[in-house]
């Protein structure tokens, strides 16, 4: 049974993760189904030591850059009530 997952990317990426996956034959949400299983089925110490690290680092151009969401007013406001 399959199950919907929102994510964010880069645009770019998006459009060259889109493009292999045509390539490849397959939709980018199987792409991703496969990434996401051969990351679960194995344990990594790391994210380099993950299989796809250079197809990931390929397509994006680049190492991956995480971007923290900023904190939330929520977060804030709390924060600012303990002092």
């Amino acid at each position: 049974m399959d199950a919907k997952v929102t994510l964010s990317f880069d645009k770019e990426v998006i459009k060259k993760a889109k493009a292999y996956a045509s390539s490849q034959g397959i939709s980018l949400s199987r792409l991703t189904e496969i990434l996401y299983r051969r990351i679960a089925e194995n344990q990594y110490s790391s994210i380099e030591d993950l299989p796809v690290a250079d197809w990931v680092n390929m397509v994006a151009e680049g190492a991956a850059e995480y971007k923290p969401k900023k904190p939330s007013l929520k977060n804030e406001y709390y924060e600012s009530r303990k002092k």
